[in-house]
């Protein structure tokens, strides 16, 4: 009987990450960890059999995870800090780099998955956020930072969710202390391919109401949208303007989907359901999401995607089954 690996899932949020390893049949969740309620109610609706604690990271011991698991239960921590002090997208972001991961209260929370890392010493560690986290002498910092938890080597490993089955644009970095690099599929999913099989809005699957209808001055913006065409630009970091409000070309892959996304459906007038959304992020339609509406859209977004998850999973069982870490 093959090994079943145990992982601890910090900022776990509705559970992404850990379904794209449940779903290999060889990784356990056996605790996750989010302060946001919404999520917790998914995490615990999606993984009835993990252990959850609903608290704030920095106030979260070593001793607290070890009382509630058991020492030496483990072998992986996954996890996904939060990017917003991080990311172009963040019109608020810090100019200096270095103060974002320092000084600014959210970038610490990246210093405080380190921290639990350093305490629990589990065989391998993944944690995954946006290229920019690696600007301008962060990455030289983090690689400090890691090696002070007691780990020699330290990878960032670049890798696009397209790549691996995802119906949707993701670049995102996932820093280890395991080289990840998964042969990318040859095949990627188009948004027709993930979408054209959905029944209408209000009909199973879960998740799939019906959206509010558009507004009437955005509805005639919205019928004049061309596949690809956005409706609304927003300002990110340094006056980049980034655009929202998509109508989905059905024979591309999606743009990223961010917890502020809501696209345009390709051949309606109407935004996506949440369980469209979720399709492009690589969810099966048996994980449900709970809160309101727009705190499930945010779920989805924040996400990491289900089948790029996978497709590290199974790379680390290679390595793991082989005892090279």
């Amino acid at each position: 009987m093959k090994q079943i690996y145990r992982f601890i899932d910090l900022f776990s949020g509705a559970g992404g990450f850990a379904e794209g390893f449940t779903l290999t049949g060889r990784f356990k969740s056996i605790l996750g960890i989010d302060n946001f309620r919404p999520a917790a109610l998914s995490y615990t609706a999606n993984f009835p059999y993990s252990l959850y604690l609903m608290e704030d990271i920095k106030h979260v011991t070593i001793e607290d995870i070890l009382s509630v698991i058991g020492r030496d239960s483990y072998d992986v921590v996954i996890g996904s800090p939060p990017c917003e002090p991080f990311t172009g997208a963040n019109p608020r972001r810090r100019k200096n780099p270095i103060d974002r991961l320092y000084s600014d209260p959210m970038g610490q929370l990246t210093l405080h998955f380190i921290r639990i890392i350093s305490g629990l010493k589990p065989r391998v560690f993944v944690m995954e956020n946006v290229p920019a986290i690696m600007d301008d002498g962060l990455k030289n910092a983090l690689i400090i930072e890691f090696k002070r938890a007691g780990y020699r080597r330290i990878y960032f490993n670049k890798l696009r969710a397209e790549d691996y089955d995802t119906p949707s644009h993701r670049l995102r970095v996932f820093i280890s202390n395991v080289k990840i690099n998964p042969k990318p599929y040859k095949h990627k999913l188009t948004v027709r391919e993930v979408l054209e099989d959905l029944p209408p809005p209000g009909d199973f699957p879960p998740n799939h109401e019906p959206p509010p209808p558009l507004p009437l001055r955005k509805l005639k913006r919205a019928s004049r949208l061309r596949w690809g065409e956005a409706m609304i630009y927003y300002e990110g970091a340094h006056g980049r303007r980034l655009p929202n409000l998509i109508r989905l070309d059905p024979d591309k892959i999606a743009p990223t989907v961010l917890g502020s996304s809501r696209f345009i459906h390709p051949w309606e007038n109407r935004f996506l359901t949440v369980r469209e959304q979720a399709r492009l992020m690589g969810f099966p339609d048996q994980f449900v999401f709970y809160g309101g509406r727009d705190e499930q859209y945010n779920q989805v977004g924040e996400a990491v995607p289900v089948p790029l998850a996978k497709a590290i999973a199974l790379f680390l069982i290679d390595k793991m089954d082989s005892g090279e870490v």
